[in-house]
C-alpha cells in the first residue's frame, strides 16, 4: 500500500519540483552597490520588506560599498549591475574612456550652502574673503554652480576670491559648528542636520539652477550602468526603476514606512529626522523628458565654458547616450495604477 501511495504521489512530486526550479531561474538577480546608511539604502530596505521586487520577479542583490569612488570603480569592474552618480560624470566618462555607462534619474535633492544663524553673510558677493568648506572637491557640481553663479551675477571669481577649505562632509560640518568655517557648502544630508541645529540655508542647487535661468527640475544623482546591459535587460531595469519610485512615494507618504527607515538615518533628533525626510521627498523626480535633458544640456555647457581647464578634451559637451532612453511618465502611470489596484 505505501508502494502504491509513493508511486501515485512521486509524479506529482516531481512536478511541484520542476515548476519550483522553473519560477526560481525566472527571478532575475540585480547587483546593486550601496553605501552604508545612504538613502539609496532606505529605498532598497523598503524595497524588500514591502516584497515589492519578489512582485515585479527580481532580486536584488545589495554589494556593500565603502564610498561614492568605490561604487564608480565596481560599475567599472562590473562587481555591480546599477550604482548611484551624478550625469556629469557619466558624459566625462563617455567621452573620455570609451564608457557605455548610461544613467537614469535617482533624486533631485541638492546640496546647499549654509552659514551660522547669527551670519551677516545674505549674498553670494559677501562670501568674498571668507573661508568657506566644499564638500565634494573641486569638481563638485555644487560649487562649480555656485561659481558660475558668482561669475555671471556679480562679476567675482569665487575660486580666486575665497580660503577654500576641502573636506569629508562629517569633518567640514564640525568645522562650522566650532566656528572654523564662514560657510559650508555641503551634501543635502549634511545640510539638513545643520539646519535642524539652528544653522541657516542660504541658497541650494535647485536655487542656484532657477537664479541662472533653468526652470527645469534636473537630477542630482542617478541610477548608473552599463548601456548594453541595460538594453539587454530592459524589462528587468525598468521593473527596477518603477519600484524605485514605489519606494520613495512610500516613504514619503507612510509614516508606518517612514518608522522602518529612521535607524537607516543615524539620527535621534526628532527635528533632524523632519528635515531629512522633508529634503528627500522634495527631491523626487516627477519629470524628465526632452525638456528637462535639454535643460541639462544646456547647464552643462554653460558650466564646462566657464570651467574648461576641468573638462578637458571631448568632455566639453554632453556625450552622447549620457541618458538612458525610457519613459518615466509610463512608469510613474503604472506605478500609480498599480497602488490603485492594491
Amino acid at each position: 500500500m505505501k508502494r502504491l501511495i509513493v508511486r501515485l504521489l512521486f509524479p506529482l512530486l516531481l512536478l511541484f519540483f520542476n515548476i519550483s526550479v522553473a519560477q526560481a531561474k525566472d527571478v532575475f538577480p540585480i547587483k546593486i552597490g550601496v553605501i552604508a546608511f545612504g538613502t539609496l539604502q532606505w529605498e532598497l530596505t523598503v524595497i524588500q520588506q514591502q516584497g515589492l521586487d519578489k512582485a515585479e520577479n527580481i532580486k536584488l542583490n545589495l554589494i556593500t560599498l565603502a564610498n561614492p569612488q568605490a561604487g564608480k570603480i565596481a560599475l567599472h569592474a562590473g562587481t555591480v549591475d546599477i550604482g548611484v552618480a551624478d550625469w556629469f560624470w557619466v558624459s566625462n566618462q563617455r567621452s573620455n574612456n570609451n564608457s557605455t555607462l548610461s544613467f537614469a534619474p535617482y533624486s533631485a535633492t541638492a546640496g546647499a550652502l549654509m552659514v551660522p544663524k547669527a551670519s551677516t553673510i545674505t549674498s553670494i558677493k559677501q562670501l568674498a574673503e571668507k573661508r568657506i568648506g566644499i564638500a565634494g572637491g573641486e569638481i563638485d557640481k555644487n560649487w562649480l554652480l555656485l561659481q558660475t553663479l558668482a561669475s555671471m551675477r556679480d562679476k567675482l571669481n569665487l575660486d580666486q576670491s575665497v580660503d577654500k577649505v576641502y573636506g569629508a562632509p562629517p569633518i567640514l560640518n564640525q568645522q562650522l559648528l566650532q566656528g572654523r568655517l564662514d560657510a559650508l557648502l555641503t551634501y543635502w544630508h549634511y545640510a539638513a542636520q545643520l539646519e535642524a541645529s539652528g544653522y541657516r540655508r542660504l541658497l541650494d542647487g535647485g536655487e542656484m539652477l532657477h537664479l541662472l535661468g533653468v526652470e527645469q527640475t534636473l537630477p542630482t544623482l542617478g541610477y548608473i550602468f552599463d548601456q548594453d546591459w541595460a538594453n539587454q535587460h530592459r524589462q528587468e531595469l525598468l521593473s527596477f526603476l518603477k519600484i524605485s519610485h514605489q519606494a520613495k512615494n512610500l516613504i514619503c507618504t507612510s509614516d508606518a514606512v517612514w518608522k522602518t527607515v529612521l535607524p537607516l538615518t543615524r539620527s535621534k533628533n526628532a527635528k533632524a529626522q523632519s528635515i531629512l525626510r522633508q529634503r528627500y521627498c522634495e527631491g523626487r523626480i516627477q519629470q524628465w523628458g526632452n525638456k528637462e535633458k535639454q535643460a541639462a544640456i544646456k547647464l552643462y555647457t554653460l558650466i564646462t565654458d566657464r570651467h574648461p581647464e576641468l573638462f578637458p578634451g571631448k568632455s566639453k559637451t554632453l556625450a552622447a547616450g549620457t541618458f538612458w532612453d525610457y519613459s518615466l511618465s509610463k512608469l510613474t502611470n503604472t506605478e500609480s495604477q498599480s497602488l490603485i489596484s492594491k
